[in-house]
This record gives C-alpha cells, sequence and structure tokens, in this order.
C-alpha cells in the first residue's frame, strides 16, 4: 500500500466562520487598559485606530463569527493550505511517531499573515478608511498587509524594525511593489522616533518601538489613517483560525487526530490560528492534545517573561495589556528569527499559558537553524527562522517517542517559507551564529517600570 504525502481541500471548504475562543477561555483575559488613565478602554478610545468592526470582533464574546464573502474569494486564492504526512522526515528521524504539518507557505506573500490582513483591509475599506499604518519585524506581516491594502484600493506606511530592514531587503521590495512606503524604524518621521534617535543614533529598533510610530501616525492623522496590527490582539488571533479549522478536516481525511500541536510564538497570531481549534476541542469535546508554544531563548516571552500588565508599545502610546512581557522597553538581540521578538504576547495565549492549557518551550538559535535544515533535507521545503522554532519542537516531540517507542500523532503549523530569509541560513552554515539567551538581570530591571495597575 503506497504511503500518502498530502490531504488536500477543494476551495468549497474554505472555512465560512473565524472561532472566537473568548466564547472558551476557562480563565478570562483581564481587561484593556487606557494607557493614560489605566482604566478599561472605550471603544470610542479604540476608534482613534481601528474601525468599530474590528473592535467588536476584539471584544466579541460569540464562538463564531461569520467571514463575509469578499474575504473568502480572496482566501481562495492560496486556501484551503495544504496538510502534508512527513514520512520522509519521520524515516530520518527514526522514530514511530507520526508527524503532519499544515504549510501556510503557499499564500501569495510567503505566510500565515495575509488571513487577517485582507480581513482587516475589507472592515478598513468598508468603514471608509483611506490610508493604513503598521509596524513589521521581518516583513511577514508588511508584506501580507501591503498586499491586502493593493486589493482593497488602500495607501499604507510601514515602519520596519531597523535591524530587519538591512537583512531582509527583498521583503521590503516585495512591500514597495505593493505600493505601500516602508521606512526603517526607527525613523525621523514621527517625533517618538525622532527621540530616540537624538540619544541613540545607532539603535536596531524593536517591535515595540515600530509599533509606537505607526500609532503615533494614525493618532495624529485626523482620523484619516488608521492603525493595523499583525498579532497580539483578539481580532487578528481569531481571523487565523481558518488554519486550524482546516487541518482538523484535514485529520479527519488522514483518519487520525493529533496527540501534540504546535506553533512558534512572538506575538501568538500563528499559533492561535493553528492550536486553537485543537484547544475549542479539548474545552468541548473533552479531547486532550498537547498543545506546545514555540519561542526563541533570546527573546523568551512565555517562558520568562512575568505574567502581568504592560504597555504594548514601548512610548507608552497603545493599551495596556495583560500578558507575558519582557517588559516594553525591550531592545532584542539581532538573532535571526525577526518576527518572534516582540516583547509581549497575546493575551488569550498569556492567560492559556499562566492556566496550564498551553506548555511553552523555548529552543535555541542553533539548535533551531539545525532541525529547519534536517526538516528541509527531508522534506524539500525551506522553513521561515521563525517556522523553524515549531520544526526544532515536532523534531524533539518525535525523538522522545523514538527513546519510548510510542507511537504519537505530532502536528505543527509551518507559518511560512524562508525563500527571502537565506542570509540566515547562509549565517548558520557558515558558522557565523551563535546562541544567546536573554540576560535574567534584563528582564528583571524591565519589570521594575511597568504601568501601576491596581487590579
Amino acid at each position: 500500500m503506497s504511503e500518502q504525502y498530502k490531504y488536500l481541500l477543494d476551495e468549497s471548504r474554505v472555512p465560512k466562520a473565524w472561532y472566537n475562543i473568548n466564547a472558551d477561555m476557562p480563565v478570562p483575559p483581564a481587561p484593556v487598559l487606557h494607557p493614560g488613565t489605566l482604566e478599561p478602554v472605550t471603544p470610542d478610545f479604540l476608534s482613534v485606530l481601528f474601525p468599530m468592526s474590528l473592535i467588536m470582533q476584539e471584544m466579541s464574546p460569540e464562538r463564531w463569527i461569520e467571514i463575509p464573502e469578499p474575504v473568502r474569494e480572496i482566501y481562495k486564492l492560496w486556501r484551503p493550505t495544504p496538510f502534508f504526512r512527513a514520512h520522509r522526515l519521520e524515516r530520518a528521524l527514526e522514530t514511530p511517531a507520526h508527524i503532519y504539518y499544515k504549510y501556510e507557505g503557499v499564500s501569495p506573500v510567503g505566510s500565515h499573515k495575509p488571513n487577517t490582513a485582507v480581513a482587516q483591509a475589507f472592515y478598513n475599506k468598508d468603514a471608509g478608511t483611506k490610508a493604513l499604518t503598521t509596524e513589521t519585524g521581518a516583513g511577514q506581516w508588511g508584506s501580507a498587509l501591503a498586499m491586502a491594502c493593493n486589493f482593497f484600493d488602500l495607501d499604507l506606511e510601514v515602519y520596519m524594525v531597523k535591524v530587519s530592514y538591512g537583512l531582509k531587503p527583498y521583503r521590503r521590495i516585495i512591500m514597495n511593489s505593493f505600493g505601500a512606503d516602508v521606512f526603517a524604524s526607527p525613523s525621523d518621521r514621527t517625533q517618538y522616533g525622532r527621540s530616540i534617535l537624538a540619544t541613540d543614533p545607532n539603535n536596531p529598533g524593536s517591535l515595540g518601538i515600530a509599533i509606537s510610530e505607526a500609532v503615533e501616525v494614525a493618532a495624529t492623522s485626523g482620523g484619516v489613517k488608521k492603525y493595523s496590527l499583525g498579532s497580539v490582539l483578539n481580532h487578528v488571533l481569531l481571523h487565523q483560525t481558518v488554519i486550524g479549522q482546516e487541518t482538523i478536516e484535514q485529520f479527519e481525511m488522514a483518519g487520525e487526530y493529533p496527540d501534540v500541536v504546535i506553533a512558534c510564538t512572538g506575538g501568538g497570531s500563528n499559533f492561535g490560528g493553528f492550536a486553537f481549534p485543537f484547544l475549542h476541542k479539548n474545552f468541548t469535546d473533552g479531547k486532550k492534545t498537547k498543545v506546545i508554544a514555540a519561542e526563541p531563548f533570546a527573546s523568551p516571552t512565555l517562558t520568562k517573561g512575568d505574567y502581568t500588565f504592560d504597555y504594548g508599545d514601548t512610548a507608552q502610546m497603545a493599551p495596556v495589556i495583560k500578558m507575558h512581557t519582557l517588559g516594553h522597553t525591550f531592545i532584542p538581540p539581532s538573532i535571526h528569527a525577526g518576527g518572534l521578538r516582540y516583547h509581549g504576547m497575546s493575551p488569550q495565549v498569556s492567560a492559556l499559558v499562566a492556566n496550564g492549557d498551553v506548555e511553552a518551550r523555548a529552543v535555541h538559535q542553533l539548535a533551531t537553524f539545525e532541525g529547519a535544515l534536517l526538516f528541509t533535507r527531508a522534506e524539500g521545503i525551506i522553513p521561515a527562522p521563525e517556522s523553524a522554532h515549531a520544526v526544532r519542537v515536532a523534531i524533539d516531540e518525535a525523538l522522545t517517542c523514538k527513546e519510548s517507542g510510542e507511537e504519537k500523532v505530532i502536528a505543527f503549523n509551518l507559518s511560512g517559507h524562508g525563500h527571502f530569509d537565506m542570509a540566515s541560513y547562509a549565517e548558520y552554515l557558515q558558522g557565523n551564529l551563535e546562541d544567546f539567551a536573554y540576560p535574567e538581570e534584563e528582564i528583571a530591571a524591565a519589570m521594575k517600570i511597568l504601568p501601576d495597575v491596581k487590579m
């Protein structure tokens, strides 16, 4: 009997609704707070940044939120995405485990990010928005939003973390090709960016700084521009749940169900998109799937950060949320996982980790690239460095099965390809990378300047 390698759904199986985990959270996230008053935010405050439709999704208690037909039509350019059984990787590892992966790298810009970019562009256009501002780390989010804004005839300004602006030139060119303007952050275009450069002209940037710049531009535009976020907030993660919904249906085709699901985490978007539908089954159907969030040792938000209230950006303009955080002053090292270097984490993901529903696991940079190349040589796909953290943890789980003899079913989200990240692979292959563990004393210092929230 020949082995089946891939499980494909036709266009009619693109999900018709997003899953909102707020309906099933065992421990609800704490309220989002105003950065000035530290009181719960109102829709009016958020409306400076977001259209009301997205604000309502952010706060919605409804389990299912219908996907507008124009969004589903664009989804069909790449969705449903393929689901693979990694037979060749299993043989390379000599493991009895069954390894599966969902491949989001088939989207036009090579990652999972368009799942929310298209939705956010649609709702902004529908609300009469003319232009958007955003930040991007490695460029996956900026590329996705640039494509989506092009589809809906919206202008876009992208503030790209300076170190990634230099390391990822081709993602920057993709954004330009879709008509977006891209600026290295910190920049001289905003008051906050200029204040950073005045004290540190060589500042490498961070997602927190880039968020501050994008938020400032939107907030001071007089309503002309809105802000769009690629991760962290609930409306972003729920748009991504098309990934996990499709995967559950593809597991039915395979005749199996996962014992373990894994995804990398930076702000939580691809993790939530992949894992939340499986957590829904855990919470409502009695399933017992182990859920693992993989992150870098160099930016260990979930494994080392405190679970507390913190600002979403460095300039303290974005809302305050309770999350696992390394502190809003966090300046990440120049590791090669740019999309995983945010100081905080989705409040939903943070609450689930704190409650024991999700296991957080940190992996070192060298082991991550080693695992990525092992996967590449077996399966033929070069993972994005961010996605490679999930690959590494899946390999580790499969090797544990090799030792124990257990035939577990392991699934991970391959959230993007690494075709624009070859400089990172070159650095690894040339022996120029080294492991970096973020210093405990830096985290302790950052915890001393958190907002003083009384709840």
